[in-house]
């Protein structure tokens, strides 16, 4: 099998840019009017990956712990950042809170995954450290903003039975059973997703880029488990962890409801909360 990976030109990029022009057209055809977001995200692609790429090529080059825990510093503030950004209630602490669940479901995971099971050495090799914390990174942000959002959303709508619960003395965890349970399944649909139909209807990242690289398709298949694995761990902790910080921010010791904390997004210049 061929050990290469074949190399693209910017010719070959801009070519492939044209898929990106077509579904803008048919969203234009149709008056999706998603046409204007969809080319901000293309361009954001291009320039974040653009300038990742040039960052890795020097922290690779430089190998030391520092520059790599400096990196994942960063990666971890902006994948809290936007966590946050999705949701569209918000709570005060809640940037506290989102950063605190991508530290603990990121280190957690990805150091049981990088320093057990892969067996990375140094430990901070940033060639196997960076991209799977960032994997994790990416992934957990999808099931902490999806865990968030249906908490928040599901304690807005039914707050006058939560409220009752807690005036017949339930505990705060026994009030807020229900709506935790619902949004840590939410934050897990899409990684149970994905692996339900991993090798059936998907080939997953991981996999097919080391097929493409030339690695053996049971050596690439092996890594892909471990990489699933570790995705639903990490999803699994985030949206548990950021539904327990949320109810304890908006649910007070004494057993009362706190839902004046919560605001939507369209209120936060005013300071309110729209009902």
């Amino acid at each position: 099998m061929n050990a290469g990976l074949i190399q693209l030109s910017p010719l070959d990029l801009l070519v492939a840019s044209g898929f990106v022009v077509v579904a803008a057209g048919i969203s234009m055809g149709l008056k999706l009017g998603i046409e204007r977001r969809l080319g901000i995200a293309a361009l954001r692609t291009v320039v974040q990956l653009g300038l990742l790429g040039l960052v890795l090529e020097k922290v690779f080059a430089v190998r030391r712990p520092v520059v790599v825990l400096a990196m994942l510093a960063a990666m971890i503030f902006f994948s809290g950042r936007e966590a946050v950004a999705r949701s569209t209630r918000r709570y005060t602490g809640i940037g506290l809170d989102a950063w605190l669940t991508m530290t603990v479901s990121c280190l957690l995971v990805g150091g049981a995954v990088t320093q057990v099971v892969v067996g990375v050495r140094p430990w901070f090799d940033p060639q196997y450290v960076i991209p799977i914390l960032g994997m994790i990174l990416g992934n957990s942000l999808n099931g902490v903003s999806l865990s968030l959002e249906r908490l928040l959303e599901t304690l807005d709508a039914r707050r006058h039975e939560v409220e009752l619960l807690l005036a017949f003395g339930a505990a705060r965890a026994e009030a807020l059973r229900d709506p935790m349970r619902a949004a840590v399944r939410t934050g897990m649909i899409p990684i149970t997703n994905a692996m339900t139909v991993a090798g059936l209807v998907s080939l997953p990242g991981m996999m097919t880029g080391q097929i493409l690289a030339g690695a053996p398709p049971l050596q690439a298949v092996a890594y892909q488990i471990v990489v699933m694995f570790m995705l639903a761990a990490s999803n699994a902790f985030g949206a548990i962890l950021i539904a327990y910080g949320a109810s304890r921010r908006l649910v007070a010791p004494d057993g009362s409801l706190r839902l004046e904390r919560l605001r939507t997004v369209e209120d936060r210049g005013r300071g309110g909360r729209k009902r």
